[in-house]
């Protein structure tokens, strides 16, 4: 039993906890009071898939329900990364432990808190007399299950009305308010599997005997955490509970009108920093008396500078998606404008700013955010940049290296002898051992030898002059403008988005190569047009069907208990 801080919110907690908050990774095995509470559904419904939001997604759906004056101030459990997976897909398997569920309780009070204080209260309180009556007792059951629609993102079922109702009752008899009461019942819902997961349910597929497909509102909530990052709006619930979502062209729709829609961006930019680890960045560090002009200025600015490229490019100028590693377009700002030599006004913020020709600063290889997150602290890496480029754009695994290698050779950058990194990593690939992984990325890598560990441009290394020659699966080329023609021209790359994009969505690796296959190929036919990728990725039929196995028993037999 986990002993909480807050003993009148231990009711609502047990809730949660019986419904597998705590475990789950595993197979929900609840009480039959919390199965008649999982959920409302027909006689056949079982769940298939379990989601945990991200930081970002928690964040976002709290200030869409609520707004975004409401503060969120707590430490989340990160969800970690499978190897060569995404975090979406790491989210499937993301327990929460003791610890972490003490963290959301206490978000959640002050959550709760905030959203019952004098200045919000009426915004979210419904009373059967209308806006102007004074709460009551009768005020709790329709408030929470207005609330409770936004947050479990479908209806409640009759049994968990009832159980917040109850509970908000008798916080208010103990409390001496309708608030207080109001206030325990919303921060219980918080902590419920019902909001922390995304749970997917399946219902028989009428036009496939024996089969099954996502029900309407685990298809509202995958349209919406997919392409706006955050929680389905009143349209998209009203959708499903009105059974649009299983009809193809109502789906095709609802998915268009959110492609279309600025809050597209959103979706995006997270998508990008999951698949460009870009929690890399948290952890960036580099050695002040190699790079003195490393501050944290400049740290907070390199993953933003990325994404603003991104979005601009493929969004606001609805760009081929290949250019992303041509285009010497970007924007710039105060901080980075140093790095960069470039000059840039104080006052100015963010700025348009396209790299001269000749720079070779090309795509977002030749931007210095992706440059520093694949190097050392004190050194550039041609292998670990090399390997970036194999793994997380063209998605093909590299070995990690054994546990007895020796890196002397690479490490000695002060050896006069071997001045650039090209001659120190021939000196360590005579190892055979070495040789074989790093024949698939050193070539890559060190195409972008003209750039520093923090991204800088240069042009001698140890006063020696530095050679950018490279290869690509047997193409040859120079720099990274070179090696940003060739991953525009490879269809690797557009085959690797396709299949993260996928991934995303669904929220596991796709290991059926034919449907990636044929997503590439419409993906090319539109001219890699990222709005297109995704609207085909959500509205694919395969992608909403399911396999019959359940991770629970189905709600026949727990509403027979």
């Amino acid at each position: 039993m986990i002993k909480l801080r807050h003993p009148t919110l231990a009711l609502g907690l047990a809730c949660a906890a019986a419904l597998g908050t705590v475990w789950a990774a595993k197979p929900l095995d609840a009480a039959p009071a919390a199965q008649r509470a999982i959920a409302p559904a027909g006689p056949d419904w079982r769940i298939v898939g379990m989601r945990r939001l991200t930081e970002a997604q928690y964040r976002n759906t709290i200030a869409d329900i609520f707004g975004t004056d409401i503060r969120v101030a707590g430490r989340f459990e990160p969800i970690v990364r499978p190897a060569h997976e995404l975090i979406a897909s790491g989210a499937r398997a993301a327990s929460i432990s003791p610890a972490g569920l003490e963290q959301f309780d206490a978000m959640a009070r002050q959550i709760a808190a905030q959203v019952f204080d004098p200045a919000h209260r009426d915004q979210f309180v419904v009373c059967p007399g209308g806006s102007g009556a004074t709460p009551d007792r009768a005020c709790l059951r329709p408030t929470l299950d207005r609330l409770g629609r936004l947050l479990f993102r479908r209806p409640l079922s009759p049994d968990e009305g009832a159980f917040y109702a109850d509970l908000a009752d008798r916080a208010a008899t103990a409390g001496g308010s309708v608030d207080r009461g109001l206030e325990l019942a919303l921060a219980a819902m918080l902590v419920s599997p019902h909001f922390l997961y995304v749970i997917e349910r399946a219902e028989p597929d009428p036009a496939a005997p024996g089969r099954f497909r996502l029900d309407n509102p685990s298809r509202a909530a995958r349209l919406s955490f997919t392409l706006w990052n955050t929680t389905p709006h009143a349209a998209l619930l009203d959708a499903a509970a009105a059974g649009e979502l299983t009809d193809p062209a109502r789906l095709r729709a609802m998915a268009g009108q959110m492609v279309a829609s600025p809050r597209f961006a959103s979706g995006i930019r997270a998508f990008f920093a999951d698949m460009l680890l870009f929690e890399r960045f948290d952890e960036l560090a580099k050695d002040p008396l190699v790079f003195p002009y490393f501050n944290p200025a400049v740290a907070q600015a390199l993953p933003e500078q990325m994404l603003l490229t991104i979005t601009d490019h493929l969004l606001t100028r609805d760009g081929d998606y290949r250019e992303l590693f041509t285009t010497r377009q970007t924007w710039m700002n105060r901080p980075l404008a140093a790095l960069y030599q470039v000059p840039v006004s104080r006052s100015q913020g963010w700025v348009r700013y396209e790299f001269p020709e000749g720079s070779d600063r090309a795509g977002l290889l030749g931007q210095a955010g992706f440059l520093a997150m694949y190097s050392h602290s004190g050194r550039s890496s041609p292998t670990l940049r090399g390997r970036a480029v194999r793994e997380l754009l063209m998605c093909q695994p590299v070995p990690n290296p054994p546990g007895n290698v020796n890196f002397t050779a690479v490490q000695d950058i002060a050896n006069r002898a071997m001045p650039t990194a090209r001659i120190r990593l021939d000196a360590h690939n005579t190892d055979p051992v070495c040789a074989g992984c790093h024949a698939i990325t050193d070539p890559i890598g060190l195409t972008l030898e003209r750039f520093d560990g923090i991204g800088a441009r240069r042009t001698r290394e140890n006063d020696a002059p530095i050679d950018v020659s490279g290869s690509i699966d047997g193409k040859l080329f120079e720099g990274a403008a070179g090696l940003g023609q060739a991953l525009a021209e490879s269809r690797d790359t557009a085959t690797c988005v396709a299949s993260r994009a996928l991934e995303y969505a669904t929220g596991k690796p796709v290991d059926d190569s034919a449907r990636v296959d044929a997503l590439t190929d419409r993906f090319a036919a539109r001219n890699h047009r990222i709005r297109q990728l995704f609207l085909d990725v959500v509205t694919m039929p395969e992608a909403y069907a399911v396999d019959a196995a359940p991770l629970s028993g189905t709600a026949t037999r727990s509403r027979r208990r």
